[in-house]
């Protein structure tokens, strides 16, 4: 028999699961965990979390709604002053770390000579590694082709990095790297310089 639950215990109870989780939390998560012994509709969880979201309009944090679920993040015009929370930084990522994640994301799904032939430089094994360590990309299949290349593609921890729910809210291309830049600021960097000539290797720094 399920138990009854009044709506400012149930708004409480999804606040408190989704601020304490360590991964984004969809409805159907929420509804097979936290609530199970409660189930409340769809239509009335969904009311729930735009009740939370509007508790927290033009707070330091806000509810977002990425690919994997919500999840309770800083407002990004902060990163810059919370960053000094953390001494240690984060790994910072080089352009053409930026350059190739951006061209997997537009044009996925893609294979590295495809790539190179666009960036017109050999994309080195270490930048396609730290995409993939770093869970934004997989290997999504093979193209049909001579030596069957791996075809790369983003992932749903690729969209809730940036704060995404879907490929269709990605910026402009020209913008993608400042976006990357301005939202994750201590984990992310532009580098200077000019472009390496075609068929030279570029490393992550």
């Amino acid at each position: 028999m399920k138990r009854a639950i009044s709506d400012s215990q149930l708004l409480q109870l999804v606040e408190a699961a989704i601020f304490t989780a360590e991964q984004p939390l969809s409805l159907e998560d929420l509804q097979r965990t936290v609530l199970e012994d409660f189930a409340p509709s769809k239509k009335k969880l969904q009311a729930i979390l735009a009740q939370i979201t509007q508790d927290y309009a033009g707070r330091g944090v806000q509810l977002l709604e990425t690919a994997s679920g919500y999840h309770f993040q800083s407002r990004p015009e902060l990163s810059e002053y919370l960053a000094k929370l953390w001494p240690e930084r984060s790994p910072r990522y080089s352009r053409a770390v930026l350059e190739t994640l951006a061209l997997i994301a537009y044009r996925q799904p893609i294979t590295r000579g495809e790539i190179e032939d666009i960036r017109g430089v050999s994309v080195s094994s270490q930048i396609m590694r730290t995409l993939l360590d770093r869970g934004w990309v997989k290997v999504v299949g093979h193209k049909e082709v001579p030596g069957r290349p791996g075809l790369y593609a983003t992932t749903a921890q690729f969209l809730d990095y940036f704060g995404l729910q879907s490929l269709s809210q990605l910026p402009e291309l020209t913008a993608f790297r400042q976006l990357s830049i301005a939202e994750n600021e201590s984990a992310a960097e532009h580098g200077t310089g000019s472009t390496p000539p075609s068929g030279r290797q570029e490393s992550i720094e």
